[in-house]
């Protein structure tokens, strides 16, 4: 596992050869957009790992290692995240697991197993929505695709209630790239000490990776396009007829497992829910251990 020296350089190419399993960093241009991600090079099965807001694909470094003995690993950046290009639009999710497609056609790879956590899990389940014979198994970690109850999400939350006020505030344009740019690690602590169980599992150097890659107007753009996207993204769910690509979701126990369970049975034939004790919503980083094994067991 790699240290937590900031000291360390945290450009993709250095962290990706940080990693056990001979890991390196990769750029594709693909539909119309230049993805990076970060591969081994082991032949076998192939399982996709497409991150969330407001990280990067080294949200998966704790993982990598262990997935990498058993697959062919690929951790893609999404369009809008980290090392990949930050276009003017294509944010709905729709567009963005067509970029997954072409990097994997791009590859030579005819399908692949796919793991999301967060808005990659939304990507994950729209590619399997959309591409049926080049998706094998998909999980979606603590995050659903949206569906039409994220609309009716309350401005003032029932007491108690934890409220996520970033739905509303990342669709706000031009606003979050004037309070934020420089300033991004102040948004990073906030939610980390709220929304991890143990908030030291994403340490320093982790901090400082998601910070760098958030800090600049363009990349708060357009990380929150993807938010500005819901309504389209809910719109396509509605023309989705429910999927027989196996699904497992993995859901925090102090985070969205209950709200999985009641929302991953009506998007496929073949669902199963698992609650992982003892984590909040950044399962990778919380519990890699019961991430990894849950991984393995259903992808084979």
């Amino acid at each position: 596992m790699p240290d937590t020296d900031t000291e360390t350089p945290l450009d993709d190419t250095a962290l990706a050869a940080s990693l056990d399993g001979g890991f390196s960093s990769h750029h594709a241009d693909v539909n119309g957009t230049r993805l990076h991600y970060v591969a081994n090079d082991r032949p076998g099965e192939t399982l996709v790992l497409l991150g969330g807001w407001p990280q990067t694909w080294w949200q998966w470094h704790k993982v990598l290692p262990a997935l990498g003995r058993r697959y062919r690993v690929i951790a893609v950046d999404l369009r809008g995240m980290g090392g990949s290009d930050k276009p003017e639009g294509g944010y709905d999710k729709k567009t963005m697991a067509a970029d997954v497609r072409a990097l994997l056609a791009h590859l030579g790879i005819a399908s692949a197993h796919l793991a999301g956590h967060d808005i990659g899990a939304m990507v994950a389940y729209a590619h399997a929505a959309n591409h049926p014979d080049a998706t094998g198994r998909v999980a979606l970690l603590d995050v659903a695709h949206p569906d039409p109850d994220w609309a009716r999400e309350p401005l003032i939350p029932a007491p108690g209630r934890f409220h996520k006020w970033w739905f509303a505030f990342n669709q706000v344009p031009d606003l979050p790239e004037q309070l934020l740019a420089g300033r991004y690690h102040v948004l990073l602590d906030w939610l980390f000490s709220r929304a991890a169980t143990d908030p030291g599992s994403i340490d320093a150097r982790s901090r400082a990776v998601y910070a760098a890659a958030y800090d600049s107007p363009e990349a708060i753009r357009a990380g929150n396009a993807w938010y500005r996207a819901f309504t389209r993204d809910i719109a396509d769910l509605a023309g989705y007829a429910p999927v027989a690509t196996p699904l497992l979701a993995l859901g925090g126990e102090f985070s969205n497992y209950e709200l999985l369970t009641r929302a991953v049975p009506r998007l496929g034939t073949d669902t199963r829910v698992v609650r992982i004790d003892g984590s909040g919503h950044y399962l990778p980083e919380e519990r890699p251990e019961a991430v990894v094994a849950e991984l393995v067991g259903f992808f084979g």
